[in-house]
């Protein structure tokens, strides 16, 4: 039941996170909002392991893979992902990020020998046609030129980024490293390498004091930083990061479901088809005996 917990609790505050993002977006960078945001999960985390008395101290050795999941996990990915937005739409983002559970399962197999599941691809597989059938009308809408080339390679470069994020994730579990200490570590990591990022580039370090921006920089770094990421990275740690990264192909369903609420956002035939695929491709390679228990 704690698997199940945390991939129900990863999806929908992940799903979530999509209508909080829009209100990012505008005054400020989206860089330097990134910055904010996982900054600020970085010293209430810090905060948090104060209070609870939990040991800061690591050896040289276990900051270097925590600043590696740091630059992976909580920085650069991200950066590709708001570049890769730019020459793209949200949902072939969506249709591209969906392809970490391949990377998952072929880096799991390379750096920590996790054995070939036929569930584990077949489920990828269904999941993944599932998310093209959701976004068909932006990917038959979609032109290969140079812009649009260049969008997808941002998109994959964030996917395999994170997904050897998840796979240093896995490693830290493995060395005992707590979750809830390496991603305080990592995001400040993380968060020191976007800095110096913007500083670089002559990003404006402005903020917006409105409430939406304010109000959904909390729930991006309280909800969708610490609280998605904890769960999502101590399930890596239980049932291994190509099956946890399942829950990456539901997250934009949930976001759709969600918009429809919220924006009126219409589904149609291929979108139902797509969502009976996306779930049903979950289903078939999370059954208990391979996956998430209950």
């Amino acid at each position: 039941m704690k698997d199940l917990s945390l991939y129900v609790i990863t999806v929908l505050v992940w799903g979530s996170t999509w209508i909080a993002i829009k209100y990012q977006l505008g005054s400020v960078d989206p860089l330097v909002s990134v910055i904010y945001r996982f900054g600020l999960a970085s010293i209430l985390l810090f905060l948090f392991c104060k209070i609870q008395g939990l040991s800061l101290k690591f050896s040289r050795k276990e900051h270097f893979f925590m600043a590696i999941l740091g630059l992976f996990l909580f920085s650069l990915n991200y950066w590709l992902v708001y570049l890769a937005e730019v020459h793209l739409t949200s949902g072939l983002v969506a249709v591209i990020f969906s392809s970490i559970v391949f990377f998952n399962i072929a880096n799991g197999a390379i750096f920590l020998k996790t054995p070939l599941e036929r569930k584990m691809i077949i489920g990828a597989l269904a999941g993944i046609i599932g998310i093209v059938f959701i976004f068909m009308p932006e990917i038959k809408s979609f032109h290969l030129g140079d812009t649009g080339f260049f969008g997808v390679i941002l998109g994959f470069s964030s996917v395999l980024l994170a997904s050897f994020g998840n796979i240093i994730s896995a490693r830290n579990t493995r060395n005992n490293i707590p979750v809830i200490q390496a991603n305080a570590i990592g995001m400040g990591y993380g968060t020191l390498v976007l800095a110096l990022v913007a500083v670089f580039l002559g990003k404006e370090f402005s903020f917006s004091y409105s409430v939406p921006y304010v109000g959904s920089l909390v729930f991006l770094s309280v909800f969708g930083s610490i609280i998605a990421f904890g769960c999502y990275l101590t399930l890596i740690g239980s049932i291994g990061a190509d099956k946890a990264s399942y829950a990456i192909m539901v997250v934009p369903v949930v976001a759709l479901i969600i918009s429809s609420v919220v924006e009126g956002y219409a589904w149609n035939f291929s979108g139902g088809v797509g969502l009976v695929l996306v779930v049903g491709g979950n289903f078939w390679a999370l059954q208990k005996k391979t996956g998430i228990s209950a």
